[in-house]
């Protein structure tokens, strides 16, 4: 198949295009190659390649800075989605697009979990715009996948195990503050890319949660990383009042892939094993790289 990945740099497009080039026709994309708030460039490029299949992994996804940078985030993360509905369906074509975990309020007890029918109530900035996004592909699309994911990590990029990492490896006697008070699941590009893959196909359309197996809180899981790679800290849990930050965050970010398993495609597992795979797979790498 003839497959357009937008924010083909990032480290979720990273791992999908690395994923899907053996089998497919892959075109990928970072931001400077397409810029999807951008009409006129998006058709250009759909006429040029003629994808069967648009992956919109392309995202602005610094939450804090969001609150300000409204015209960006909007730009990206609402209109670029409405622009590539458009052309996918011009081309009678399959658009899938990753969303987030940001459209709820995260006011759930955090012994349940969010499924895809639940009420959307964005806090943020961030989580309005990606909201705006669903929308704009529920209305212009027919053939779509909405893809609500949460806490990526991968070996490209930033993100936050990297960032603890970081900081433990500066000074591990240091006392960090992490906070313990936000649930979710931390999940793991290379895994999602599997998910993507195994759906191509349009059996399964609409909204689909996607999220390791299992959560913890930011704590939880940093502590978790640390103690399997082997490098010392020193984090001491906090709540979220002690960590301000410009943009809210939701207390629970815990997504259930419950239509995945209604479906019997769901390739997630817990959010433990995941990390174990990935130190195996990129520990070594990584220690290097911010050494």
């Amino acid at each position: 198949m003839r497959i357009l990945i937008t924010g083909g740099k990032g480290q979720l497009g990273h791992d999908v295009t690395r994923l899907l080039e053996p089998e497919h026709q892959v075109f990928s994309c970072g931001s400077d190659e397409l810029d999807i708030g951008n009409r006129k460039m998006v058709e250009t490029v759909c006429e040029s390649h003629q994808p069967e299949i648009i992956i919109n992994c392309a995202a602005y996804t610094a939450v804090d800075k969001c609150e300000t940078e409204k015209d960006l985030t909007w730009r990206v993360n609402a209109l670029g989605p409405e622009n590539l509905a458009i052309a996918a369906e011009t081309l009678k074509g399959r658009l899938i697009h990753i969303s987030t975990d940001y459209v709820f309020d995260g006011k759930k007890p955090v012994n349940t979990s969010y499924i895809e029918t639940d009420l959307v109530q964005p806090l943020s900035e961030y989580g309005k715009s990606k909201l705006a996004g669903e929308d704009a592909i529920r209305q212009f699309s027919a053939n779509y996948l909405i893809l609500r994911t949460a806490w990526l990590y991968g070996h490209t990029g930033n993100n936050f195990l990297k960032t603890m990492l970081r900081l433990a490896l500066s000074d591990p006697q240091k006392k960090f503050k992490v906070v313990d008070d936000q649930h979710g699941s931390l999940t793991w590009t290379a895994t999602l890319a599997k998910q993507i893959q195994k759906i191509l196909t349009p059996e399964l359309q609409g909204i689909v949660h996607a999220t390791a197996e299992s959560s913890s809180t930011w704590h939880e899981g940093a502590c978790y990383f640390l103690d399997a790679m082997k490098v010392p800290y020193t984090f001491t849990p906090c709540t979220t009042a002690e960590y301000p930050t410009p943009a809210p965050r939701p207390s629970n970010s815990i997504l259930e892939n419950s239509r995945l398993k209604q479906a019997n495609c769901s390739v997630f597992q817990p959010w433990q094993t995941d990390i174990d795979i990935f130190i195996a797979t990129h520990g070594k790498n990584l220690l290097l790289e911010i050494k």
